[in-house]
């Protein structure tokens, strides 16, 4: 028996082939994401990203975006709409797949980028604030919900490199 352990990072879901969404990987799910192939990490948060996990990247010549995204959070905090806007368009490049999608938890930041991806794919506002809520879990934030909803920034990708699912 194998004492290899497995272990995915938190919240950790597929968003559509290609695309997969967690909260903050660690050491423990190194082999996890060595499984996936992953070609890209895009982190979603405003803090630097570890030296661990830099490394590991490296070592698995896996590259990284960063996007230094504060949360919704009232009364002062708003995510931009065109560092959601710039996100999506590396998330929407083929060559950038299998990338993963994460900030702290895998809840609320990836949470508006990924509802603001189901809005792009056409899904019901009831459906994409399902998903929402599915990873928020308790800590929903209305503030994220009104952000997806209104979340209308031009999106300037190229055409020849979208995944078939758009």
């Amino acid at each position: 028996m194998s004492t290899d352990r497995v272990v995915p990072p938190l919240n950790f879901a597929m968003v559509a082939p290609g695309v997969y969404r967690s909260g903050y990987p660690n050491k423990k799910n190194y082999p996890f994401l060595k499984k996936l192939g992953l070609k890209t990490v895009m982190f979603l948060c405003p803090e630097e990203y570890s030296e661990e996990n830099v490394a590991f990247l490296e070592s698995e010549g896996i590259q990284i975006f960063h996007y230094p995204i504060s949360v919704n959070k009232e009364p002062f905090g708003e995510i931009d709409q065109k560092d959601i806007a710039d996100a999506l368009v590396q998330v929407l490049d083929v060559r950038n797949h299998p990338i993963l999608l994460h900030c702290n938890k895998g809840k609320h930041r990836i949470g508006c980028l990924v509802g603001c991806l189901r809005k792009l794919q056409n899904w019901s506002m009831t459906s994409i604030f399902d998903e929402y809520r599915r990873f928020a879990g308790p800590s929903i934030r209305i503030a994220d919900q009104e952000f997806i909803e209104v979340f209308s920034e031009p999106l300037y990708y190229n055409p020849k490199h979208i995944p078939s699912w758009l």
